[in-house]
């Protein structure tokens, strides 16, 4: 049922469309020429009572509606109403589409996790997947109107072959007024983990594994049945109907011709077929038409799903993925490129310039720059090698003031926290820290490196705020202070409080 014409269209060329327009099965010619043929034959009707029947004063008040239709049916939104509801109903089409359920990754699963080439696994196997398809069956034939001609009844279902007499008395026994196509998913989810307690599924995982894949095919058949329950509100569908209707009904009567003697506006030519007219009533309404047509896809229109072509493929190569092809593989052997550092597959005739064509690199591999915009750039403009540490990021972004200066307190802070960090980080200073512990503070190399923090200030920008005095003679006593014994070794990803120190070494 389903028109494909990709392969007309494979390449794009001169009237690469217009070949299309040929074509009658799926086309808009077959879907619109009753309606087009009615709007026309009214039209002539009117335009010929307008010139053979009416009298004179009937023409001049029909010449009067006519210029009033026309003025007044611009003002009904068409072209609003009408795009957003088509759009509603393409992106409904093609989600329906993808709730299609296709068995291909539950009988890979199915295939890779129940094992036993007895005839008890070939059981398994078929039996599960045949599950699936009946509960695909099922809900189709709940949806779709080509299917459920196939399958009228449950017995049909039964004679063919999707489920067995036994299994269908449970199914009617079970006493529910609600659509039961959710029954076999359950004999499924049964079976597999009866599976597994007599070992067919090998461990918990693979039990998993295969419900999971069960649990998507059951989601898309349950997406069908809501798809189906729950339509584009009956309002946006009526709204739309009435106001493509009403706009053309209101141009039978304001696109007339009229007589030109009579000097109205815009009505200096007499044509007895309104091209124009015509034209905008073939796209319109053929934009209705084509929601009207994909609105419901589960029909026998020639552009709706080809449903019964899908249960006769799905359930073909799931019972040929479950049985035959189970633990059926060809003898490993070196494939062609074995010995090949680059392999490449070879190209035909047809396709030789392919292969001269350099690869893709990335979008900004074509992009030059002049040589002197390739030069790093120093920060700040300090001439120093590119490996060496400019000023800390930390004292860069902080401003310059009186609590940041180098013997102020914030900057004693900053650095104090730089050589603590770098001292804890490293194992061999975290060792000789530890080694203080026994009461040998001078061997630690992290006072070592704290005391320098204090005494060795960076040469920073000069403070806008009070000159801070420059370290003395007096500032040496502090060598002699010893260092608070440490309370253990700090994890290397932690950094001990710096205010204890500080307050000591204060």
């Amino acid at each position: 049922m389903t028109v494909t014409y990709t392969a007309r269209v494979a390449n794009a060329r001169f009237g690469g469309f217009s070949q299309l327009l040929l074509l009658w099965r799926g086309s808009i010619y077959k879907l619109l020429w009753r309606e087009l043929l009615c709007f026309l034959g009214l039209y002539m009707v009117l335009s010929a009572a307008y010139r053979f029947v009416l009298t004179e004063e009937q023409k001049r008040y029909f010449e009067k509606l006519v210029i009033y239709c026309d003025q007044y049916a611009s003002l009904i939104p068409i072209s609003f109403v009408l795009g957003f509801y088509v759009n509603l109903v393409i992106h409904r089409w093609w989600n329906q589409y993808l709730c299609m359920p296709l068995p291909d990754a539950l009988m890979c699963v199915v295939s890779g996790t129940v094992h036993g080439r007895d005839e008890r696994g070939r059981l398994y196997r078929r039996t599960l997947m045949r599950y699936a398809g009946l509960s695909a069956v099922l809900i189709l034939r709940s949806v779709s109107t080509a299917v459920f001609k196939r399958f009228p009844t449950i017995d049909h279902v039964v004679e063919a072959g999707f489920m067995t007499r036994e299994e269908h008395k449970k199914f009617e026994n079970l006493n529910s007024s609600y659509n039961k196509y959710w029954v076999p998913c359950v004999w499924f989810s049964n079976l597999a983990a009866q599976a597994r307690r007599e070992g067919r599924i090998r461990d918990n995982s693979a039990l998993k594994l295969l419900l999971e894949e069960l649990t998507v095919f059951r989601g898309k058949c349950s997406m069908l049945f809501h798809y189906d329950w729950i339509s584009v509100p009956l309002v946006y569908t009526q709204v739309v109907t009435i106001a493509v209707y009403s706009y053309f009904l209101a141009c039978l009567i304001g696109r007339q011709f009229l007589d030109p003697a009579q000097g109205y506006k815009d009505h200096n030519l007499d044509l007895f077929v309104p091209v124009f007219t015509l034209l905008q009533f073939f796209f319109y309404a053929g934009w209705l038409k084509v929601a009207e047509q994909l609105i419901n896809p589960f029909g026998e229109d020639d552009d709706d799903f080809e449903t019964n072509f899908l249960i006769d493929r799905n359930f073909q190569v799931s019972m040929l993925a479950v049985d035959e092809m189970y633990d059926d593989l060809a003898m490993l052997e070196k494939d062609l490129y074995w010995d090949t550092s680059e392999a490449r597959a070879p190209y035909t005739a047809a396709t030789a310039f392919q292969r001269q064509q350099p690869s893709f690199q990335g979008s900004t591999f074509d992009i030059t720059l002049a040589k002197e915009d390739m030069q790093f750039q120093r920060p700040d403009g300090v001439d120093m090698p590119l490996g060496e540490a400019p000023i800390d990021f930390l004292q860069r972004l902080l401003p310059v003031g009186p609590g940041v200066a180098p013997g102020g307190l914030l900057g004693r802070r900053l650095s104090l926290l730089r050589r603590k960090n770098s001292c804890v980080s490293e194992a061999s200073v975290a060792a000789s820290c530890t080694s203080a512990l026994d009461g040998a503070a001078s061997e630690c190399g992290c006072g070592d490196l704290i005391l320098d923090s204090i005494l060795r200030e960076p040469d920073l920008e000069p403070s806008t705020g009070p000159e801070m005095p420059a370290p003395g003679p007096a500032a040496e006593t502090f060598t002699t202070v010893p260092m608070p014994v440490p309370r253990g070794p700090a994890p290397p990803w932690l950094p001990s409080p710096i205010g204890e120190e500080e307050e000591s070494l204060a």
